[in-house]
């Protein structure tokens, strides 16, 4: 065999494996119940509200065992296909720390997912507004705002230290949580994530209005450093 044959053999094959791998992450996919097709494959805007939550804690068991499936997807089709729209079936509001990569997080890839991060996943009427724009324009099914154990925004609120800058300016967003927590960090971490969920519901017509019509699920969860895995409080 010469060597221009031999290239073309191997890039052959690599094909071939590749189509193997997509077949059978949308065959997987469709023995959970997730219902992925050619379209549908890039997002899940067909998944009811608590289907779309479901989606999430499912991604994240694959996460949490090593078991990610998002990886095998091909990119450049997935970046080919949502050049010109997006269509995530959720929104995460997550803090800014680096030890949260949302998406790995929930085994989800381009065009899943909606996200917002700021330290100590607070609502501010900017996150309300990306939100909303996320319930109203994009129709997502469900909005998870996402604490995590060991957060040093909740920590540093606690503490009230003195610190440069601005950043003092999340303790205000962050008090309400303190102060149900009795000086507990691990009550604090899930008391404010409850909490912003709940503004959210509040605070927000169009994401209460979503709600009232059934079209969407605010949930609140911690995530683990330790394990990976989120739990919904």
């Amino acid at each position: 065999m010469g060597d221009d044959e031999g290239v073309r053999a191997a890039s052959n094959r690599r094909r071939f494996i590749q189509n193997v791998v997509s077949g059978a992450v949308i065959g997987v996919a469709a023995q959970g119940g997730i219902g992925l097709t050619s379209q549908s494959l890039y997002a899940q805007t067909n998944l009811s509200p608590e289907g779309a939550v479901q989606e999430l804690l499912a991604g994240n068991q694959r996460f949490a065992a090593n078991q990610l499936t998002s990886i095998e997807r091909d990119l450049n089709i997935l970046k080919q296909h949502t050049v010109d729209k997006q269509e995530p079936f959720a929104a995460v509001l997550s803090c800014a720390d680096s030890r949260v990569p949302v998406e790995l997080v929930f085994d989800q890839t381009i065009g899943q997912l909606f996200v917002t991060r700021v330290a100590g996943n607070i609502v501010t009427p900017e996150i309300v507004a990306s939100l909303e724009y996320g319930v109203a324009v994009l129709g997502i099914k469900a909005l998870l705002v996402l604490g995590h154990t060991s957060c040093g925004a909740v920590k540093a609120a606690m503490k009230t230290d003195t610190v440069p800058g601005q950043i003092s300016s999340l303790y205000q967003h962050l008090r309400p949580a303190v102060e149900q927590s009795g000086g507990d960090i691990d009550k604090a971490i899930p008391a404010n994530a409850r909490y912003q969920a709940q503004l959210l519901r509040t605070s927000s017509t169009v994401i209460r209005d979503a709600m009232k019509a059934g079209n969407l699920k605010v949930e609140a969860g911690v995530y683990e450093l330790a394990t990976g895995r989120v739990t919904l409080v």
